[in-house]
């Protein structure tokens, strides 16, 4: 087999979670068990910096004893892409000529198509990741034969485009994070002559937590529960404060709650004694917090697969999902290793039954942790991801 490249808008050493941690860890994992991959990417920083501003130098690097190829952007009209995308946050539907302009005045680069074209001969496959960008819409239609497509689908707006519609059915490969991705790929897709596989996403399984480490460190020494990730109204950490909040107004305890992870949100008055939001912290303590929790909440409604979920089962703490969420709520039921909710009552409810039954919690748990070694473990991933390609190359 030859190399294989993945393709996304911008790559870096420091860019924490999503499709790019994800993209780094497939791409180093493959290539330590013997594969030849490389990195085809923008000069841009990050998802967060100016998409017109090429922060990279453009060239050939070595990251992480990868190759990384990067090329310029296109200057873009920021002003054009902002009026057709808040079109579509606000649901209504483009016309034709406004989804060409969306997919033209995201992050594009001809210099990276024209060296796909050229070198193409040297690649068995182009690996792209995520959907909703213009590396990957029009990357993927250079090669159609040799694409590969790491969609990263949520159900949202940019999901229904029928410029993504018309071109992403003609790669060669899907592959998914979770089995509720994929299903909701097929119910918006024609992907019956496309090789698809529900993968999920590898993790190191090897932790090793010390709860008293993070009560001796943090000084908490109550029973807490756990959020881990970023605070802001996209993860609905707002409505974990809110009903927090009611627990404790109509459930008197010394129960507190941990956040850890980026950003700022209000904490309400009446239970500004009982968080504690350390911000961010080292990966070794979000473990060890994740096994002095009494559960970890996850309330996020759009996940395609949620790594502090599995971390939480490793660290033999089971967890509670939002109902809305279709992939954390399925891993929660495919892996027994925790619970959902839909509104106040039943988050009340199932934090109750959990406190009240420490060795059902425990179980719980242990479930998820074995759910994650059977199925996530970079051991498992790294030989699914290599059997694939095999079979696509081959065919």
């Amino acid at each position: 087999m030859q190399k294989i490249g993945f393709v996304i808008p911008w790559y870096g050493e420091n860019i924490p979670g999503g499709a790019e941690m994800e993209l780094r860890e497939v791409a180093t994992h493959l290539q330590k068990a013997g594969m030849e991959v490389e990195i085809l990417t923008t000069c841009v920083k990050d998802f967060n910096a100016d998409w017109n501003v090429n922060y990279y130098a453009a060239g050939t690097a070595i990251v992480d004893d990868i190759v990384v190829r990067r090329f310029p952007v296109r200057r873009r009209d920021t002003a054009a892409f902002d009026r057709v995308n808040r079109k579509l946050m606000q649901g209504q539907r483009l016309s034709l000529q406004e989804e060409q302009t969306f997919v033209e005045e995201m992050v594009n680069s001809p210099q990276l198509y024209e060296y796909m074209l050229d070198s193409s001969d040297d690649y068995s496959l182009y690996v792209f990741i995520p959907y909703m960008f213009g590396t990957t819409y029009f990357g993927m239609q250079i090669c159609p034969e040799k694409s590969v497509l790491i969609p990263c689908f949520h159900d949202e707006a940019y999901l229904y485009l029928r410029l993504f519609r018309q071109a992403y059915i003609q790669a060669r490969g899907m592959i998914y994070n979770a089995m509720p991705e994929m299903e909701l790929a097929g119910r918006v897709y024609d992907f019956s002559s496309t090789e698809q596989i529900c993968m999920g996403i590898g993790m190191d399984t090897d932790l090793h937590p010390d709860a008293e480490a993070f009560r001796k460190a943090y000084h908490i020494e109550k029973s807490f529960l756990l959020y881990a990730g970023r605070k802001d109204t996209g993860k609905n950490v707002h409505t974990l404060l809110r009903y927090f909040a009611e627990f404790k107004r109509r459930q008197p305890s010394d129960l507190q709650l941990v956040l850890i992870g980026g950003g700022q949100i209000e904490i309400p008055v009446s239970v500004q004694d009982d968080v504690y939001d350390l911000g961010f912290v080292t990966a070794q303590d979000k473990y060890n917090a994740m096994a002095a929790a009494e559960l970890l909440c996850q309330p996020s409604h759009n996940e395609s697969f949620s790594l502090v979920i599995m971390e939480s089962w490793l660290c033999g703490r089971p967890v509670l999902v939002h109902a809305k969420c279709a992939v954390t709520r399925d891993f929660a039921r495919r892996s027994n290793g925790g619970l959902y909710f839909k509104d106040y009552f039943e988050f009340e409810g199932c934090v109750q039954y959990l406190l009240s039954h420490p060795e059902a919690a425990k179980t719980m748990g242990e479930n998820g942790g074995q759910f994650v070694r059977e199925n996530f473990d970079w051991d498992v991933i790294v030989e699914k991801y290599k059997t694939f390609f095999q079979k696509l190359t081959e065919e």
